[in-house]
């Protein structure tokens, strides 16, 4: 696996004909196993003689032979993911049956090299390792606060209030955390407290 992870940009898919059969990947980025097994129940085709397929969700992983002979077509799936170097992904390899037996090696080429194919045709960017930020603020320092928040490259994932001011939980790539956690002691001149986590 290549030292960099990427996630795809967008859903992809890349169809090819082997021996008759019609094999059809199709890759989308997925954040979550519920997201994962979503994508497989939207693009499977009950018509079709197999839905074949596999994720990689950090260290989650799972694959599906859908009826073809075990190891023969989950297993290449998740091997292309993995030589693909992406993560948070879901791949369906669908196979309409065309007729002519492939074979086990035969099966494996098909199903890993359509995998394999799509992802590298697929738009893709760095996997960005993200951070938490838990920062609890006077009102006054809010408004401004929250607008410095493009600056780390942060997203606001909850606001809540209570008497002494306001709490923002913010996620912003890890490797902005040290600087925006500076920054945001300075900003409000010391009377924000601050505390990192990585998720």
């Amino acid at each position: 696996m290549s030292e960099t992870l990427h996630v795809l940009v967008a859903p992809c898919r890349h169809v090819q004909d082997i021996r008759k059969s019609r094999f059809l990947a199709q890759a989308a980025p997925v954040p979550s196993i519920e997201q994962a097994m979503a994508f497989l129940h939207e693009v499977a085709d009950p018509a079709a003689t197999h839905n074949c397929w596999a994720y990689r969700i950090g260290h989650d992983y799972r694959f599906n032979d859908d009826g073809e002979p075990g190891g023969t077509a989950g297993r290449p799936i998740l091997q292309a993911i993995e030589g693909a170097g992406v993560d948070r992904v879901m791949v369906v390899v669908t196979r309409w049956y065309g007729g002519i037996k492939l074979g086990a090696g035969g099966l494996v080429r098909a199903y890993g090299g359509t995998a394999a194919e799509c992802l590298r045709l697929a738009g893709r960017t760095p996997l960005v390792a993200m951070a938490r930020l838990t920062v609890h603020c006077p009102f006054a320092e809010l408004a401004l606060l929250k607008a410095r928040c493009s600056n780390w490259q942060a997203r606001i994932e909850h606001e809540s209030f209570d008497a002494g001011g306001a709490m923002l939980e913010l996620e912003l790539p890890a490797d902005c955390l040290d600087e925006a956690s500076a920054r945001i002691v300075d900003l409000t001149r010391g009377q924000a407290r601050v505390h990192p986590s990585l998720p």
